[in-house]
């Protein structure tokens, strides 16, 4: 057996590029073997909270975080935000600059060092499209946010 990446962020983004169940199932597998958490979804909207709002709601329907321990919401938040800052070029804003976004995203929460007192962290890899909300006026942009849990 290969040995698995344990590179957090790696992984969030090569979930988040994953296009097919094949290649999905081999991600999720090998996080699987970590004992990772994961997910991964889609959303498009010229509301920037609305896209914060999606990727939360995986998180939380899915068990990747509990909703109820304020330091896994506030790593969740922070690496959302971390994330969206590269798609956004670090202008975290959208339908006020008339700017849409139609993403995919990934979260991941494991241990990715081998010491054991480094503890969790979640990474949030976003990935898809921004521009004017016309078809075609529109290019490709990625962000990664990893944060301590």
């Amino acid at each position: 057996m290969s040995q698995v990446d344990t590179k957090i962020g790696r992984q969030a983004v090569m979930y988040t590029f994953s296009n097919s169940e094949a290649e999905d199932s081999r991600i999720e597998n090998g996080m699987q073997q970590l004992g990772w958490q994961f997910g991964k979804g889609k959303v498009g909207s010229m509301e920037f909270q609305k896209i914060v709002a999606a990727i939360e709601t995986l998180a939380k329907r899915q068990g990747i975080v509990n909703q109820d321990i304020y330091r896994e919401m506030h790593a969740l938040y922070h690496a959302i935000i971390e994330a969206m800052q590269g798609v956004t070029r670090g202008q975290v804003e959208l339908g006020g600059m008339l700017r849409t976004a139609g993403l995919r995203f990934a979260i991941v929460r494991g241990t990715p060092y081998e010491n054991a007192a480094e503890g969790e962290w979640i990474a949030v890899a976003v990935y898809g499209t921004i521009g004017a909300p016309v078809r075609g006026f529109e290019h490709e942009a990625i962000g990664l946010g990893i944060n301590h849990i």
